[in-house]
C-alpha cells in the first residue's frame, strides 16, 4: 500500500487507529489503502485516557484539514488490545496503564463527532488483509500474527467471527501441548503462544541449548537471557544445527495447530503475519508438512498457506481503518 504526504481528496476518508502498549499509530486513509500523514505517540505517556484522545484529536487535525475537512471523514476505526467490537470498549487490557473497561470508542466519538468502530488488534489485520491485502476476495480464511505473541482473527462467510460477547478468536491461547509450558502472562500451560511466537522461539532455544550441554552452537556465544528469535534465524542460516531445530519444532507444533484451525474452520487460506515469517522456509516447511500430516483427507491439500501482503508498517493503520468500511 501507498503512503503519502497528502493524497486526492476522495469522496470519503477513514481515520485508522492502531492502540499499542507503547505506541499507538495514526492516519488517514482513502478507499485505495492509501495513507496520508500517518503518525504516532507514546502510549504509555498518557496517565489518563482523555489527555490521550484529546493528544490524537489535535495531532490529526491539522492532517484533516489538508484532506479536505472533517465533512470527508466517514468514521474512525480503532484496533486496541482487549478491543470489544460489541461495546466500544477496551477491557482489562494487561498492557495498558487505563485498567478496568475504558469506553475508548465513545470517547473518540464524542471528540471527533465521528461514529467510531473498535476491535482487538488482531481482528483489525484480517479485516485490512481482506480488504487490502492476501485476503481480497476471499470469504473465508484465518490470519495469525506471529510476533512477540500470536493473535489472529477468523473470517467465515466473509463476515468477521467475534462471538456472543466479542472475544472469539483468540488462537493463540488454545492450548495445544496440556500441561506444557507456563505461560508467561496469562499462567496457562501449554498454549500456542508459548512455543510459535518470537518469545517461544527464544525459550525453545534456551531449552535445547540446556539439553544439550556439549553440542556446539553459535547461540553459546550470547548471553542466555539475550537470546532472541533473529538470533536463532541468523545461527540457522549459517547452518546451526541447534537453531535449525528450534524453526523444525516450532514448525511442528505451529503445523499442528493450523490443521485444527482449519477442521474447525475449513478457511480457503491461512495467511501469516509477523516478524516471525521473516524465516521464510526454516519455519514453513515444517508447518505445511505437519499441517497437512494432521488433516483428514477430505481437508489436505486445499488449504493455501500464505504471506501477507500488507507492509509490516502500514498494515496496523490500514486494519484498522478498513472497520470503518467493512462495518458501517
Amino acid at each position: 500500500m501507498k503512503t503519502n504526504d497528502a493524497f486526492d481528496v476522495s469522496s470519503e476518508l477513514a481515520i485508522g487507529i492502531d492502540i499499542g502498549g507503547t505506541n499507538t499509530k495514526f492516519g488517514i486513509v482513502n478507499h485505495r489503502g492509501e495513507i496520508s500523514n500517518p503518525g504516532s505517540i507514546s502510549t504509555d505517556q498518557f496517565e489518563n485516557v482523555e489527555d490521550f484522545v484529546n493528544e490524537l484529536y489535535n495531532d490529526l487535525m491539522p492532517a484533516i484539514e489538508k484532506a479536505g475537512g472533517m465533512e470527508f471523514i466517514k468514521g474512525i476505526g480503532v484496533g486496541a488490545p482487549n478491543g470489544n467490537y460489541y461495546t466500544g470498549t477496551i477491557e482489562y487490557a494487561p498492557n495498558l496503564l487505563w485498567k478496568g473497561i475504558i469506553p475508548i470508542a465513545k470517547l473518540f466519538s464524542d471528540r471527533f463527532k465521528k461514529p467510531c468502530t473498535l476491535t482487538n488488534d488482531a481482528n483489525a489485520a484480517a479485516v485490512g488483509e481482506m480488504m487490502y491485502g492476501a485476503g481480497r476476495g476471499m470469504h473465508d480464511f484465518i490470519m495469525i500474527t506471529l510476533g512477540t505473541g500470536v493473535g489472529s482473527g477468523i473470517i467465515a462467510n466473509g463476515q468477521l467471527i467475534y462471538g456472543h460477547d466479542g472475544f472469539a478468536g483468540e488462537l493463540g491461547h488454545t492450548i495445544i501441548r496440556p500441561g506444557g509450558r507456563l505461560h508467561w502472562g496469562t499462567g496457562m500451560k501449554g498454549s500456542l503462544e508459548t512455543y510459535a511466537s518470537a518469545t517461544g522461539i527464544a525459550i525453545t532455544a534456551k531449552e535445547l541449548l540446556d539439553e544439550r550441554i556439549n553440542e556446539p552452537s553459535l547461540l553459546r556465544s550470547i548471553k542466555h537471557e539475550d537470546i532472541t528469535s533473529k538470533n536463532v534465524y541468523e545461527a540457522a542460516i549459517e547452518g546451526d544445527q541447534i537453531a535449525q531445530e528450534v524453526f523444525k519444532f516450532t514448525g511442528h507444533i505451529l503445523g499442528e495447530a493450523l490443521a485444527n484451525f482449519v477442521m474447525f474452520s475449513s478457511p480457503e487460506a491461512i495467511i501469516l503475519f509477523g516478524g516471525v515469517i521473516k524465516a521464510g522456509n526454516l519455519l514453513m516447511d515444517p508447518v505445511k508438512e505437519s499441517m497437512e500430516q494432521n488433516l483428514l483427507p477430505i481437508f489436505q491439500n486445499k488449504v493455501k498457506l500464505i504471506f501477507s501482503e500488507l507492509k509490516e508498517s502500514d498494515a496496523a493503520i490500514l486494519g484498522a481503518s478498513a472497520l470503518v468500511w467493512e462495518f458501517k
